[in-house]
C-alpha cells in the first residue's frame, strides 16, 4: 500500500526520463530484456506528464492498445520482468484500481506502477549505456583492422586460407576480446607473408674469379643506375614539402632538407601502418627520396587509399615498384590542386 508523501513522486527537474529509457534500452542485452519489453516500458513512459510524478495510472487495457494491441498477459509478464529487475515498482490500491489521492495539506497517495526505482537507477544505466557504447566503437574500430589485414592478405597471398575463415566469424556479432583475437592472428599472418615477400632465398654458388670481376662491374652498374634513377625520379624538395603539406603539417618543426624529410617520414610510417623494418628495406631497395616521397604522397591522399601498408609495400617493394615515379606523380597533384582552387 502505497503511504502518504508530500511531493513523493515528483521527479527532479534535471531527470530527463527519456534519456533513462535510452540508456535501459541500449543495454537491455545485459539484463535480458527483448525488444518486446523495451516497448511496453515505452508505452508506459508516455503516460507519465511532467510534473504529475512517476506513477503510471492508466488501466492494463488502456496500456495494452499504446503498445500496439498485445494482449493482457504478455503485459503482466512484462511488468512483472520490470518488477523483478527492480526498475517497477507496483503500489495496489485496495480495489486495484490505479489512482492519485490527496489531502488537504498537500499530502499525496499514488496507487498505480511507479517507475520512480528506474529514475533512482539513472547514473548506473547511463554509464552501463557509455561503457556498452565504447565497447562497441572499439570493435568496429578493430574491425576495421582486421579487414585491412585480410585484404593485404588477399593480395599477397591469395592462396592462404585465414581470410575466408576470419571472414565468415566477422559475419557473427562478436565480443571486444574475439575481435583482439582476431586481429592478433591476422597480424601474425600479415608478419610472416611479409617475411616471405621481403626476404628472398640466398643462394651461395661457387664462382671463379672471372665472375667475381663480372659480379662487381654488375654490382657497381646497378648501384650508378639505381642513383641516376633517384636523380630523375625524385622531385626537388620544394615541390614535395609545397603539394604534401599534410604531411608537413604533423612535422613540429620546420623541414629544412631532405634530410629532415627522410628523418619525419620515418616518423609518420609506423602511424601509418608501415612496419619500420618494411619502410628501412624500401630505402635501401629504392632509395631514401623515393621512399620518403611515397610516405608524403600517400598521406597527402589520404582517404583515396584504403590500406596504407598494403599500398605501401607494393609501390616501394612490390610488383607496382616499377611504375612509381613520384616527381610525375606530385605534378598531376599540383595540377589537380590548381584547378580545384
Amino acid at each position: 500500500m502505497g503511504s502518504p508523501n508530500k511531493n513523493a513522486s515528483t521527479p527532479s527537474p534535471n531527470t530527463d526520463i527519456w534519456t533513462i529509457f535510452r540508456a535501459l534500452r541500449d543495454a537491455r542485452k545485459e539484463f535480458g530484456l527483448r525488444s518486446a519489453h523495451i516497448q511496453t516500458l515505452q508505452a508506459m513512459l508516455s503516460f507519465l506528464k511532467p510534473g504529475h510524478g512517476n506513477t503510471v495510472f492508466a488501466s492494463n487495457d488502456t496500456i495494452c492498445q499504446r503498445v500496439g494491441g498485445i494482449d493482457e498477459r504478455t503485459l503482466r509478464r512484462h511488468i512483472g520482468r520490470f518488477v523483478e529487475l527492480g526498475f517497477l515498482k507496483r503500489n495496489n490500491s485496495p480495489n486495484g484500481k490505479r489512482y492519485r489521492i490527496r489531502s488537504s495539506d498537500g499530502l499525496c497517495i499514488s496507487y498505480g506502477l511507479s517507475l520512480s526505482p528506474l529514475i533512482e537507477r539513472a547514473d548506473e544505466l547511463q554509464t552501463l549505456a557509455e561503457n556498452i557504447e565504447h565497447e562497441r566503437r572499439d570493435c568496429i574500430f578493430l574491425r576495421k583492422q582486421i579487414l585491412v589485414k585480410l585484404a593485404h592478405l588477399e593480395e599477397f597471398a591469395p592462396e592462404n586460407a585465414l581470410p575466408q575463415e576470419v571472414r565468415k566469424l566477422l559475419r557473427r556479432t562478436l565480443t571486444l576480446n574475439e575481435h583482439q583475437a582476431i586481429l592478433s592472428r591476422t597480424d601474425i599472418e600479415c608478419n610472416q607473408v611479409s617475411t616471405a615477400v621481403d626476404e628472398p632465398e640466398t643462394l651461395e654458388l661457387p664462382v671463379k674469379d672471372g665472375q667475381i670481376d663480372r659480379h662487381h662491374s654488375t654490382s657497381t652498374q646497378i648501384r650508378k643506375d639505381s642513383e641516376r634513377s633517384e636523380t630523375t625520379e625524385t622531385p626537388e624538395f620544394h615541390e614535395l614539402t609545397s603539394v604534401c603539406k599534410e604531411a608537413s603539417s604533423f612535422s613540429t618543426k620546420p623541414l629544412h632538407c631532405w634530410r629532415d624529410v627522410e628523418s619525419h617520414a620515418r616518423y609518420l610510417a609506423p602511424m601509418m601502418g608501415i612496419d619500420p623494418k618494411i619502410f628501412e628495406q624500401a630505402k635501401t631497395h629504392i632509395g631514401a627520396k623515393k621512399t620518403s616521397c611515397a610516405i608524403f604522397i600517400m598521406l597527402q591522399l589520404g582517404d583515396k587509399i584504403r590500406d596504407f601498408g598494403a599500398y605501401f609495400h607494393s609501390i616501394t617493394l612490390g610488383r607496382k615498384q616499377t611504375h612509381f615515379d613520384p616527381k610525375a606523380l606530385l605534378k598531376r597533384m599540383a595540377q589537380k590542386s590548381c584547378k580545384a582552387a
